[in-house]
């Protein structure tokens, strides 16, 4: 892993080059992520869930939409955090691959990505499909939890 490290130093110098406060570097992407995860992860999830589950055909069309415009964004934004965490990391001198919250990004994002594959197969109303999409998607929120618990841990150590 140091080649990734090598290769993100001279853009982590650049941002050093800035003059971004310490506690914005520390603390910037756990505040950002925490939201992602805490508010929108938990949303997602939720709405996904309701989707499948509420008695009510109306409610449950509603929070699948829902889950269906902001399921993209917040793999957007999970993608984006997870590289501004490891530039972070790299900003701070601090190996990544030391890390449990790097290596749970990383299975995160697989996840993530496992997931929207299979959402991209429902076509033709294929509950299998849906089902292990259900299953994958809280074992991700899950692990976003797990995830951010050893985030805090690695913040708290620097």
């Amino acid at each position: 892993m140091e080649n990734l490290t090598t290769l993100l130093e001279p853009i982590a110098s650049q941002f050093r080059a800035l003059g971004i406060p310490q506690p914005i570097v520390q603390w910037g992407h756990p505040a950002m992520m925490g939201i992602v995860i805490f508010v929108m992860g938990t949303f997602v999830g939720w709405a996904g869930w309701r989707g499948r589950v509420a008695p009510d055909k109306e409610v449950a069309i509603k929070n699948r939409q829902a889950h269906r415009k902001l399921a993209p964004w917040m793999f957007l934004f999970i993608a984006l955090g997870y590289t501004g965490g490891v530039l972070s990391l790299v900003m701070q001198k601090h190996p990544i691959l030391e890390s449990g919250h790097f290596w749970t990004g990383c299975v995160l994002l697989v996840l993530l990505t496992l997931n929207s594959l299979l959402a991209l197969g429902f076509g033709g109303d294929r509950p299998n499909l849906r089902t292990a999409h259900a299953y994958v998607g809280t074992t991700a929120l899950g692990l976003m939890f797990v995830h951010a618990v050893l985030g805090l841990k690695l913040g708290l150590s620097l």
